[in-house]
C-alpha cells in the first residue's frame, strides 16, 4: 500500500487515511507518501512514489484537486495498477482541454488501472482487512455475507455504522466511477464464497451493459440485490445529473431491469436494513403469505391496514390452527390471522409460545411476524424476547421480531434476540415491506422459465428493417400494417385519397366507421380535430369528410368501429441506457393524466405479459366494473407478447412505437391507432 499525502499532523485526512489501515489490521507494507515527513504513525516515510522500492498493489491518493493528475500519473509510471480517488476531480473549463475526469480516466486506462472514486470514500474490504479509506469508521467491524456499494459516501458510512449486526464483506463508496463502476465491483462480489446478499445505492448504471450482465449473474448464482436507486422524479434526476455528471436514466427502465432480474428495490435507508436483516436470517418463504402475532389490538388493526398498502399477502390459516389457537387462548380473544393473544397478561409467554408454533406449522404461513415493541422487560433477557428466541429455535420458516416503533426499542434486548440468529425489524412499514420483498424474491424464484415465443417470418423482418432504416415517415396505416405483420389484431382500416374512395372504404370495413386525418407528418390528430368517430351512414361520412378535408387535406384513413372495452396502451420505447423496452399503460388520454405505465425488458411470454399488465391501477377494470363484461386478459397478454418479438427484432431501429389504444373487450383486443418513428441514428 503507498498512501500519497500521509500526515502526522493530528485529525487530518492524511493521519485517517493511516489510522483506517492499522485499524483494519491490513498486514501488508504501508509506505505513506509525503515529502514533509520522515515517518508517519511508526512508518518510515517517502518523498514520492518514485522511490517505492517495490509495486504497490494500491495507492490511496489523499491529494487535492490541483495535485490529482501529477500524482496518478507517477502511480501509473511507478507500476502501481490501482488507485483510490477521494477529490472530487473538480476543475474549471478551459476551451479546447479535456476536463480533469477525462485526463485521470485516460491515464488509468492506458496503463490498465483499477481505479475507485473520485468524489467517494474509498471502501472497506472487511474480510481482507483492508480500509482503503480516509474517514472514521467502526472499529471491531466483522466480515459478513453483504457486499454494498453505494453512490452516496454518507450512506456507505451509516451502514458500516449500522447497530443491528448487519456485516459485510465488502462496501464501496464508488463516487464518480472515473474507470471502475458498480458493474465491476459487482463481478468481484459475486467471485466470492462469502457473498450472500448485494445491496446498491445507485444514481445510475455508468456501464449499462456491464450492470445488466452483473445483474444476470447474481440472478443465476441465486444472489439477492437489494437496491435503493435514486432519481425518480425530475427535480431528483436533474440533481443527480448535476451532482455525479451522469445521466440518470429513466426510472421506467429500472423498473424494467429490475423486474427482469429480480432486484429488490427499497425505498428508504430504513427499508433497506430491515430488508437486509431478513435476508441475512438465510430462511427463504416458503407457500402461503405472513402470519402475525400481537399483543395490541390496535397495532394488529395497523398491520393490517399497513400490510394491505404494502401488498403483503396474509396467510389464511386452517380451521385446525384455528382450533388449536382457540384452545390456548384467553376467553374472548378469537382464533385469527393476525392474532392478538394478549388477555389478562396471565401465563402469556406459554400462550404466545404456543400460539405462535401453532400458526408456523399452518400450510398457508409462509413466514411469521411476531410483533412487539420491544420496550425494556422488567427482567433481563426474559419475556418476549426469550419466547421469540425460543420459537425460533423451533421452526425453519422465516421469523422475525417487528418492532412498531424504533426508537422504543431496547437495544440489549434486541441483541439478545439478534444472538440467536434471530432479525428484529424496526418499524411498522419497512418491516412489512421487508417481508413483502422476501415474498417477491420466492415468486421470483418460482417463476416458470421464458417460454420463447414464435418469430415472424424472416423476410418480413427484414422488410421492416430496411423501411426503419431507410427512416421513412410512417403514416397511421402504416404502423397499424407493422402491428398486424407481427400478429397484433388491428382494426379493419383503408386510405382514401377523396370522399368517393373514402365511401368506398366505408362499404368494405362496414359501417359504422371512424374517418382520421392521414396528412402527412401529422401525429396527434385528436388535438386538431382530424378524427371523427361512430360515423354511421354515407350522410355523415360526407360531412365528416368535408370538415376534415377543408382544414388537413384529402387524404384520409377509414376505420372500423372496433367494440367497446377497456382502452390501454401499448409500446415500445428505447431507452438511452439499456436499449428497447415493451410498455403497457391505461390508455387514451389517461395515459398522460394518470401516469399509470409499467415496463418490461423483452422477450416476453405469457406469464411474464400478464404479470406486467397486473401492475396496473387500471387492472381491475379488465375484470369488468358495474355490469360491463370482463375483457379477454388472455388476449391483452398475446398481444403484449408479440410486441415484444416485435421489440426483439427491431426495436434498435425504432425511436417509439405508440399504439393508443388498444381496446380490450370481452372478445379479444384491437389496436385502433398507432404512431411509429424510426430511430434517428
Amino acid at each position: 500500500m503507498a498512501v500519497v499525502g500521509a500526515s502526522a499532523r493530528p485529525g487530518s485526512f492524511g493521519e485517517q487515511m493511516m489510522i483506517q489501515l492499522m485499524r483494519g489490521g491490513f498486514d501488508g507494507a504501508v509506505y505513506p507518501v509525503n515529502p514533509r515527513y520522515q515517518d508517519v504513525l511508526g512508518q518510515r516515510c517517502l518523498s514520492s512514489l518514485a522511490d517505492l522500492p517495490e509495486p504497490a498493489d494500491l495507492v490511496l491518493l489523499g491529494v487535492s484537486n490541483i495535485h490529482l493528475e501529477d500524482q496518478l500519473q507517477a502511480a501509473a509510471n511507478a507500476g502501481i495498477r490501482s488507485a483510490v480517488i477521494f477529490a472530487t476531480c473538480y476543475d474549471r473549463p478551459e476551451e479546447g482541454k479535456p476536463r480533469l475526469t477525462e485526463r485521470l480516466a485516460s491515464i488509468a486506462r492506458a496503463s490498465g488501472m483499477a481505479l475507485c472514486g473520485g468524489n467517494g470514500m474509498g471502501f472497506l474490504n472487511v474480510e481482507r482487512r483492508l480500509r482503503a479509506c480516509g474517514f472514521s469508521e467502526p472499529e471491531g467491524l466483522e466480515p459478513g455475507p453483504i457486499t454494498f456499494v453505494s453512490h452516496s459516501g454518507s450512506a456507505f458510512s451509516a451502514m458500516l455504522h449500522n447497530e443491528r449486526g448487519l456485516r459485510f464483506n465488502l462496501a464501496v463508496s464508488s463516487g464518480l466511477e472515473l474507470v471502475t463502476t458498480t458493474a465491476d465491483y459487482l463481478e468481484y462480489a459475486l467471485d466470492q464464497p462469502s457473498t450472500k446478499l448485494i445491496a446498491l445505492f445507485i444514481e445510475t448504471a455508468r456501464n449499462p451493459r456491464g450492470f445488466r450482465a452483473a445483474l444476470a449473474r447474481a440472478a443465476d448464482q441465486d444472489v439477492p440485490v437489494i437496491a435503493l436507486k435514486v432519481g425518480r422524479t425530475a427535480p431528483a434526476k436533474d440533481l443527480v445529473t448535476a451532482h455525479s455528471g451522469a445521466l440518470a436514466g429513466e426510472d421506467g427502465a429500472y423498473e424494467a431491469l429490475f423486474e427482469m432480474h429480480g432486484v429488490i428495490r427499497v425505498q428508504t435507508l430504513d427499508e433497506m436494513a430491515d430488508t437486509l436483516e431478513l435476508f441475512t436470517a438465510g430462511r427463504r418463504a416458503g407457500p402461503g403469505g405472513l402470519a402475525a402475532i400481537h399483543d395490541s389490538g390496535g397495532e394488529r388493526a395497523q398491520l393490517i391496514d399497513a400490510a394491505d398498502q404494502a401488498g403483503v399477502p396474509l396467510a389464511r390459516i386452517s380451521g385446525a390452527t384455528e382450533a388449536r389457537l382457540a384452545a390456548v387462548l384467553e376467553e374472548g380473544l378469537p382464533p385469527v390471522n393476525p392474532l392478538d393473544a394478549w388477555g389478562t397478561g396471565n401465563d402469556a409467554d406459554r400462550i404466545f409460545l404456543e400460539c405462535m408454533c401453532a400458526l408456523l406449522d399452518d400450510p398457508d404461513t409462509g413466514a411469521l411476524a411476531f410483533c412487539v415493541d420491544l420496550t425494556t422487560e422488567a427482567v433481563p433477557e426474559a419475556g418476549y424476547s426469550l419466547v421469540a428466541r425460543e420459537v425460533f429455535s423451533r421452526t425453519s420458516k422465516p421469523m422475525a421480531l417487528l418492532a412498531n416503533m424504533a426508537s422504543a426499542v431496547d437495544r440489549r434486548d434486541a441483541g439478545f434476540v439478534r444472538a440467536a440468529g434471530m432479525p428484529v425489524l424496526e418499524g411498522t412499514a419497512t418491516g412489512l415491506a421487508a417481508f413483502g420483498h422476501l415474498f417477491d424474491h420466492r415468486d421470483f424464484r418460482e417463476r416458470p422459465p421464458l417460454t420463447p415465443a414464435p418469430g415472424v417470418d424472416p423476410e418480413v423482418r427484414r422488410r421492416w428493417q430496411r423501411r426503419l432504416r431507410a427512416r421513412e415517415a410512417f403514416d397511421e396505416f402504416q404502423a397499424l400494417s407493422l402491428l398486424a405483420d407481427y400478429g397484433i389484431p388491428v382494426v379493419r382500416a383503408e386510405e382514401a385519397a377523396g370522399l368517393d374512395e373514402a365511401l368506398a372504404a366505408a362499404g368494405r370495413v362496414g359501417w359504422p366507421v371512424a374517418l382520421k386525418s392521414a396528412a402527412r407528418g401529422l401525429r396527434h390528430k385528436t388535438e386538431v380535430g382530424g378524427v371523427r368517430l361512430g360515423l354511421g351512414g354515407p350522410d355523415e361520412l360526407r360531412s365528416a369528410y368535408e370538415q376534415l378535408s377543408v382544414v388537413l387535406g384529402p387524404l384520409v384513413l377509414v376505420e372500423a368501429m372496433a367494440e367497446p372495452g377497456v382502452e390501454l396502451a401499448l409500446g415500445v420505447v428505447r431507452d438511452a441506457q439499456f436499449g428497447p423496452m415493451v410498455m403497457a399503460a391505461a390508455g387514451g388520454v389517461l395515459v398522460e393524466v394518470l401516469g399509470d405505465r409499467h415496463f418490461a425488458m423483452p422477450p416476453l411470454d405469457v406469464h411474464r405479459a400478464r404479470g406486467l399488465l397486473d401492475r396496473l391501477a387500471v387492472r381491475r377494470l379488465l375484470e369488468g366494473v358495474r355490469g360491463s363484461p370482463a375483457a379477454d386478459v388472455g388476449a391483452v397478454a398475446d398481444a403484449l407478447v408479440r410486441l415484444s418479438v416485435l421489440t426483439v427484432d427491431l426495436g434498435e431501429d425504432l425511436d417509439a412505437l405508440d399504439v393508443n389504444p388498444l381496446m380490450a373487450g370481452a372478445h379479444g383486443c384491437v389496436a385502433v391507432d398507432a404512431l411509429l418513428i424510426a430511430r434517428d441514428r
